[in-house]
């Protein structure tokens, strides 16, 4: 089944609309993080990419029968997330251990992005693509085209994310943690008052 003209433009927009607290989240982590090599950057588009095509998809065939239960909760896992990782860089953007930034091993160690921390941002970032998904289902949009779509659009504009915030980080230095920290507590903030509210 192939998207009419106007679903396609449509799923290309919303796409767009599910990727920006993803691309906000690589502008911010990557700006707190600038020495990351760029195999460690690929892992931000590819994740956010990935999770972002795969939510609609169960929200899809999830349907309407766990919808109320969804949307009670989603926001608050999302705010809780990124709270939690916000709050943790920026507790560390005050700590200062020379020692440990000169050794190799640990300074190898900050330039990656650990599995859980990219694990809980993607999950955290795509959640809003599980609700699209279960509106897909009544609208009976074509599922697995529209969510590469999603997906594709998603991993293109992380990518850009994590150039610019590689870019920011270092003109803005040791600030860019915290600054990072400020952001995704912000993120998180505002998915939870757009439920809310």
């Amino acid at each position: 089944m192939i998207l009419n003209p106007i679903d396609l433009i449509s799923v290309i927009l919303i796409g767009i609309g599910l990727s920006m607290d993803a691309f906000a989240v690589a502008v911010a982590k990557c700006a707190s993080n600038n020495r990351i090599n760029i195999f460690e950057a690929m892992k931000m588009p590819i994740a956010f990419g990935f999770f972002q095509a795969l939510m609609p998809v169960i929200g899809f065939f999830a349907g309407s029968i766990f919808h109320g239960y969804i949307s009670s909760y989603d926001h608050w896992a999302a705010f809780f997330i990124l709270f939690f990782i916000g709050a943790k860089m920026i507790i560390e953007s005050g700590k200062k251990d020379k020692k440990i930034e000169c050794t190799g091993e640990n300074r190898s160690e900050k330039e990656r992005i650990s599995f859980p921390t990219l694990f809980a941002l993607a999950i955290a970032t795509s959640i809003d693509a599980l609700a699209v998904g279960i509106s897909f289902a009544f609208l009976q949009i074509e599922i697995f085209l529209a969510a590469i779509i999603i997906g594709a659009i998603t991993f293109t504009i992380v990518l850009l994310g994590v150039f610019i915030g590689k870019r920011f980080g270092k003109i803005l230095g040791k600030r860019a943690e915290l600054f990072g920290g400020i952001i995704l507590i912000a993120i998180g903030i505002k998915i939870l008052l757009e439920h809310l509210l």
